[in-house]
């Protein structure tokens, strides 16, 4: 019987419960009453908000409805708007073939920020050299594999957990030129739909780091550790970001709500 790589997390202390506890917060987000009759409405609400929040956790802050009223042109924010957008046309093909997705998500959100020959290629396919960035390049061409079997069915954690390890991992990876960041968050987002635990893509997960984003930077660099410590720091941070963007979902319902 294979040994699940993921499942030693679930024995990090707090790591279990707080995965259940978020888990439940969402469940009962969902039950708003205006995702019964606008939840279309609330989804493009939540889409925007995840864009305005990845690109500022880039270094591209914008004022929301100044993004809503389409005056910002800034490639990053752009970016992050169209790999939002894209999302729901990737969840077939995310399980099927994770590098193939990660690279379109790539070419989604850093055309105009990098060099077309770039675009969708990580790292370790742009390096010839025989030397030691040839070397560091074939590792993270290897963990991005490792990665890619975990999305493909390597693993039976809870899909918030994947969607950690998922973020955590690019984070830490970078293997994309430019706004590498806005590519980890879009995948996080991505295992969550496509494992069917937010399948209206209604979790702005992406506020909660944002709202949070001390805790997400000193956690994401725990999590490149690789110590237990560092694991556990970076789960517990995306739960609480899990959490922040359910509360965003009822926010929003209100919203939403308040002006039909």
């Amino acid at each position: 019987m294979t040994t699940d790589p993921l499942a030693p997390l679930l024995e990090l202390a707090d790591v279990a419960a707080a995965a259940q506890q978020a888990r439940e917060r969402f469940d009962e987000a969902l039950g708003h009453r205006a995702l019964r009759r606008h939840g279309g409405q609330v989804a493009a609400e939540v889409s925007l908000r995840s864009a305005v929040a990845s690109a500022a956790l880039e270094g591209y802050a914008h004022d929301r409805e100044a993004v809503r009223a389409g005056t910002v042109t800034d490639p990053v924010l752009q970016g992050a708007l169209r790999v939002a957008g894209a999302l729901p046309g990737l969840i077939e093909l995310w399980p099927k073939a994770p590098r193939q997705a990660l690279a379109r998500l790539h070419v989604l959100a850093a055309r105009d920020a990098v060099p077309e020959p770039e675009l969708g290629r990580p790292i370790a396919e742009r390096v010839h050299q025989v030397d030691v960035v040839a070397s560091a390049a074939a590792g993270l061409g290897a963990r991005l594999d490792n990665l890619a079997a975990l999305v493909a069915g390597g693993t039976r954690v809870s899909p918030l957990v994947l969607a950690a390890v998922v973020h955590g991992e690019l984070l830490a990876l970078r293997p994309f030129a430019g706004p590498s960041g806005v590519v980890a968050r879009g995948a996080a987002r991505l295992v969550l739909l496509a494992s069917g635990t937010d399948p209206r893509g209604l979790l702005p997960v992406d506020v909660g780091h944002h709202e949070r984003e001390p805790e997400y930077v000193g956690a994401a660099g725990a999590f490149a550790t690789g110590t237990p410590d560092g694991l556990r720091s970076w789960l517990r941070h995306y739960m609480n970001a899990v959490e922040v963007g359910a509360d965003e979902l009822t926010r929003i319902g209100d919203e939403v709500l308040a002006a039909s």
